[in-house]
């Protein structure tokens, strides 16, 4: 063929029309345009679905005015091993062979100069040829580029390899709001939401985004990895299943997503036939470490690959070699650094796929034991970190506990399989024993509390009387950390008598700390003393500091419930030194929140609000959402104190988050007791009405909740102003209305700033009555005799009525208020500045 003649065909361009919409990657096809300005080989590298041909093609027409000698597309999807490639790029472009001579020498005599834009697509088959052809292209003809997509890079020099990622999903927060301006922001920041509803409208007419399905919505798309293919199917299906009827079978997604286009290649038509096409193309070894891999969940290490994966065919030092084939081949995913280390991890339709694959091998038994028994191990090198002597330092230990959070869904995967498959629960409580400090610290309640009752419900014979005893004072802390006294006393007075008997003088101070918490709900202060005294007598036996810490908080939190500041002071104080000369950044933000606390007492407002910021700060490289929890919270109570009503509600609204996202329904319950402050102090008095009555709700449907001190006297102070402003019938009514709440409609509600509408007012489970906060006209009228400091004799002679009648009365006003002393009520009735 001449050049004339080349010239002549090389004109236009074969892109073909887009079949539907395109959806999403804005910012991804801008990238892509300026690294075409640049680079002369671009290489779209993704797993199968991930949408590389959509954006190949989207980005070679937005830039097709650039290139005069037009844009072409080579289908390459249904080439084989063997096939060449020059041929198909040649009848793309019109280029006929020549006698004698290597079509390959026509081909580039016919681009020659030409400035034109290639687009070669799915090259995984022919990669070698399409590396040697584009080798050849970028060497002789200056002014082509070429876009490549496939599943691992040419590595041809030259080459810029940009992997595709998946579509984005929906960011923490975006659809928790149950509001239509809730679905708005959905489908303006998720594109895989959008890609979902614009297929599913094509699919049905009557299909729309609402408030009712946009929860199964996104977890469709977060189950699917936001990978185009795989929602493209799932969304067809509206046609004929509710998305939550789809959202509840995606377990099974090969099965359930298998018709797809009939005029697509064959391996693109169904989610199994595009994730088999892919495992087919691989070599043994990649084949053996890709389903061995399957045992991780959520994540990997290089190291956890080569400790777990290796033997049988797969030696520990080939595994980074095959390790970096199937990232190349984008079987796996290479991550950001984590505690100075790379994480991998598989889209979860691969791991699925490979779980299969590593089922029918026989080999899942042996695997999930070797990942098991290696997270053990993890374990108990942190925990040996911790309590090693010399003393870790925090730089030490921080990395560890990062990486640990890292890891949390193989704990879990590993308590699992040991429970529901090995049958094996002692391996399984050695894990959590292992992990008691990042659990408990790190406020990791959820699902820690599920498994550990699971566990410890297994028969006594089963378990070693050590373990036993271990695993009830861990059960013990994780129920203190979520306000269940009820719990924490069972597990703990077990704990004492096993671990007395085992010499754990270590879990038996703790165990004693928490009853001593206990004790300090039950208002029983002799009890206390006693409790934290032994504490402090086991901590030292072992010779723990860490834990001595504890115990001085607790000592601290004691005083400090009896209005002892300066005592309280003193603990936290002794607690915050020994965590400093510790480097503890777990132990030394307990002791500044308690020192928050005490300053708060004193009404040392700026005191306090540095207290909690510096704790703050301390925990900003690790996860102890109780800390963080407490501290927000505190932030937040201290700006709604001084009249700063939006920073209040940012902290609160942080601190309400935290607290759902780890399981804490007390720290829940709290904190909307609070946003119900901050609405009344909006002078939104419905809302904080609802609010307080679904606060008091969660509280009471909590097994063996204990109301705090004071806890009705916060309720009065609330409810107080509205009732002059709504009157008593209407804030009866709304308080009920709070009270009907579910806890997931109540903290809808917090999170939400509109008012509902009026009609859920018409109630039925519950007869409209005043709060049992609601002191009476008589309980008010002696409430203000005890603040003039008459005794019970005094009331009654004052009121005509029986001692016995007036000591009763008394009796109530304590158990409403929730106070243990008449100064108590004495000092609240005077600080509400009633006659």
């Amino acid at each position: 063929m001449t050049q004339d003649t080349a010239h002549a065909s090389l004109t236009g361009g074969n892109l073909p029309l887009e079949p539907n919409g395109f959806v999403g990657r804005e910012a991804d096809v801008e990238e892509l345009i300026d690294l075409l300005g640049v680079a002369r080989v671009v290489t779209l590298c993704g797993a199968g679905g991930i949408g590389k041909s959509r954006l190949a093609v989207r980005v070679a027409r937005q830039v097709a005015e650039d290139f005069p000698g037009g844009v072409w597309l080579v289908e390459l999807a249904d080439a084989v091993r063997g096939d060449q490639i020059e041929p198909r790029v040649a009848a793309v472009l019109g280029v006929k062979a020549e006698p004698s001579r290597a079509l390959a020498d026509t081909l580039i005599d016919a681009l020659g100069d030409r400035r034109l834009l290639l687009v070669m697509d799915n090259c995984e088959s022919l990669i070698e040829e399409a590396a040697r052809f584009c080798r050849a292209v970028l060497t002789v003809c200056p002014d082509v580029r070429v876009i490549t997509t496939s599943r691992e890079p040419l590595r041809v020099a030259g080459e810029t390899v940009w992997r595709v990622p998946p579509l984005t999903l929906p960011r923490g927060g975006d659809h928790d709001l149950g509001t239509g301006e809730a679905v708005h922001l959905l489908l303006n920041t998720s594109e895989a939401v959008r890609l979902f509803a614009d297929r599913a409208t094509a699919a049905s007419r009557a299909f729309s985004v609402t408030e009712q399905n946009a929860a199964d919505i996104v977890g469709l798309c977060e189950a699917l990895d936001g990978m185009p293919l795989a929602i493209e199917l799932a969304a067809a299906l509206c046609r004929v299943l509710t998305v939550e009827q789809i959202n509840a079978r995606i377990r099974d997604r090969f099965r359930l997503l298998s018709a797809g286009d009939r005029t697509a290649p064959a391996r693109q038509q169904t989610l199994r036939a595009t994730v088999d096409w892919s495992y087919q193309q691989l070599n043994e070894p990649e084949r053996i470490l890709l389903r061995r891999l399957a045992v991780f969940t959520g994540g990997w290490t290089l190291d956890m690959a080569e400790q777990v994966c290796a033997g049988n065919a797969l030696w520990a030092e080939d595994v980074l070699g095959v390790l970096c084939d199937l990232v190349d081949k984008s079987l796996v995913l290479a991550e950001a650094q984590v505690a100075g280390e790379t994480r991998y991890r598989m889209l979860e339709t691969i791991r699925e796929y490979a779980v299969e694959q590593l089922d029918a091998s026989g080999e899942e038994p042996e695997f999930r034991r070797l990942h098991r028994d290696h997270m053990i191990e993890v374990a108990a090198r942190i925990h040996r970190t911790i309590v090693r002597r010399p003393r870790p330092t925090w730089p030490e230990i921080c990395p560890m506990l990062v990486m640990l959070d890292e890891l949390q869904a193989n704990v879990w995967a590993a308590v699992r399989w040991s429970v529901e498959s090995a049958g094996d629960p002692e391996s399984a409580l050695r894990l959590l024993v292992l992990l008691r400090w990042p659990i408990i610290a790190g406020g990791r309640f959820t699902p820690a509390d599920k498994w550990l009752d699971r566990l410890l419900d297994a028969a006594p014979e089963e378990l070693t009387p050590c373990v036993r005893g271990d695993a009830l004072a861990l059960r013990g802390q994780v129920a203190f950390g979520q306000g269940d006294p009820d719990t924490a006393q069972i597990a703990c007075t077990a704990a004492v008598g096993l671990c007395r008997e085992a010499g754990l003088y270590g879990p038996l101070s703790g165990a004693l700390a928490i009853l001593a918490w206990v004790a300090i709900y039950q208002r029983r202060p002799e009890r206390v003393r006693s409790l934290l005294d032994e504490a402090l007598e086991a901590v030292r036996t072992v010779d723990d500091p860490w834990h001595e810490t504890v115990i001085r908080s607790m000592e601290g939190t004691f005083a400090l419930s009896e209005g002892r500041a300066k005592e309280s002071q003193r603990s936290f104080e002794a607690a915050l030194a020994i965590a400093h000369e510790l480097d503890n950044h777990w132990a030394a933000p307990v002791a500044l929140i308690g020192l928050a606390q005490v300053a708060w007492l004193r009404g040392d407002l700026v005191e306090a609000r540095v207290r909690y910021e510096r704790a703050l700060d301390m925990l900003q490289d690790i996860t102890a959402h109780w800390q963080a929890i407490t501290c927000l919270s505190g932030l937040g109570r201290i700006a709604l104190a001084q009249g700063d009503l939006p920073t209040a509600r940012v902290r609160l609204i942080e601190s309400l988050r935290l607290c759902i996202g780890t399981g804490q329904r007390l720290g829940v319950a709290r904190r909307i007791e609070t946003l119900a402050q901050l609405a009344l102090a909006e002078e939104d008095d419905r809302r904080a009405v609802r609010l307080a009555g679904a606060s008091a709700a969660i509280r009471s449907a909590m097994s063996g909740a204990v109301l705090p001190p004071g806890f009705g006297a916060r309720m009065e102070e609330l409810l107080q102003p509205a009732r002059a402003r709504l009157g008593d019938a209407l804030v009866a009514q709304l308080w009920a209305h709070g009270q009907e709440m579910s806890q997931e409609q109540a903290v809808r509600y917090a999170l939400q700033f509109d008012e509902p509408s009026e009609a859920p007012l018409l109630l039925g489970k519950h007869p409209v009555a005043a709060p049992l906060t609601t002191l009476t006209c008589r309980e008010w009228e002696i409430a203000e005799l005890i603040a003039r400091g008459m005794s019970n004799k005094a009331i009654a002679d004052e009121l005509v009525i029986s001692p016995a009648t007036a000591a009763r009365h008394v009796a109530n006003i304590l158990g409403k208020l929730g106070f243990s002393s008449r100064t108590q009520v004495a000092t609240w009735v005077i600080e509400q500045n009633r006659p």
